[in-house]
């Protein structure tokens, strides 16, 4: 159902495109950059949101719609609104609107291949703090390499003072910390110091090896277990629910007591708190740093160590059809 809504969704953006939108906006599957992204600030390859018509901008909102859950959606926007508090620009107008705003020139959608053929094809998002990856092969989904973070973490001033980005993915995380016996946590915390950043960046292979392996689900009890299962959760319930059941299964066979939660740096949350942490497993792999700006900023990325860009789902369709 994803597949096929994606797909229409798609192909009424592309059919409302004119010439020199669709020159930005298209691209082979193979294109050498294809697997080339960054969270950082930037320009990317791809039509920047700002040159949608309203109309497109709809079309645009849906693909990330049938992609994400609600709250997975609700996250990617959310990426937006601590762009503009972080660079004091003008917010969005009440329509919405990317057109003739700061935004819209931030941020950069991209379709690979062709969505109206039987190959495999692909559309990206990308931007500071935001990075969504969805692939298409013979009707199946790849959702990573898939990263959201946040300047501020927390508003300090102004009038949303107060307010929470990727709040559970830190509240969760020091649940975990807290739920643990000494012994366990002489496992778990890795080290004293937190790093500057997520240590797998923006590579377009994550490198599961430069991560410490910290503390085995199976060595955790249930409690524990439920609160990392929550905070895996928090990760696949980005995707759309067939997508994250997809995850959910694949984590399962491939083993799930084999899943290793690390901690770096500080232990009490807060601002000027450093602090990181880590979720590896066979093909599971998640990273949560909140460290630059005081202990104010956060990153968090999500890959499938097996299907980062469709890998696996490839390799079978060439096999299939070599």
């Amino acid at each position: 159902m994803v597949v096929a809504q994606t797909q229409d969704a798609v192909l009424d953006l592309l059919a409302s495109m004119s010439p020199a939108q669709l020159d930005k906006l298209k691209a082979p599957f193979d294109t050498p950059d294809h697997k080339e992204w960054t969270y950082l600030p930037g320009d990317r390859a791809g039509l920047p949101l700002g040159e949608l018509t309203p109309a497109q901008q709809l079309l645009a909102k849906r693909l990330v719609e049938l992609a994400c859950s609600e709250r997975g959606a609700a996250d990617s926007w959310a990426v937006l609104d601590a762009e503009v508090i972080l660079r004091g620009i003008p917010a969005l107008p009440d329509s919405g609107d990317w057109q003739g705003s700061v935004l819209g020139e931030r941020f950069f959608l991209r379709v690979l291949g062709d969505p109206s053929g039987t190959g495999p094809w692909a559309w990206r998002l990308n931007g500071h703090h935001l990075a969504l990856h969805v692939t298409f092969v013979d009707g199946a989904v790849s959702f990573t390499p898939q990263f959201i973070g946040s300047n501020p973490a927390e508003v300090l001033t102004g009038p949303q003072t107060g307010r929470r980005f990727l709040a559970a993915e830190q509240d969760l995380g020091f649940q975990l910390l807290h739920a643990l016996e000494p012994g366990q946590l002489e496992v778990a915390l890795v080290s004293p110091d937190a790093p500057d950043d997520i240590l797998t960046r923006h590579d377009p292979v994550a490198d599961a090896s430069l991560l410490h392996r910290g503390l085995p689900y199976g060595d955790m009890d249930e409690q524990q277990r439920q609160l990392l299962s929550l905070l895996i959760g928090q990760y696949v319930g980005r995707a759309a629910g067939p997508i994250g059941l997809q995850t959910w299964q694949d984590i399962t066979e491939q083993g799930i007591e084999h899943l290793t939660f690390a901690w770096a740096g500080e232990t009490q949350p807060g601002v000027g708190h450093r602090h990181y942490y880590s979720i590896a497993g066979p093909t599971f792999l998640a990273e949560y740093d909140n460290t630059q700006d005081n202990a104010n900023h956060i990153h968090s990325v999500w890959r499938d160590l097996r299907n980062d860009w469709g890998t696996d789902l490839l390799a079978a369709h060439y096999a299939m059809h070599s």
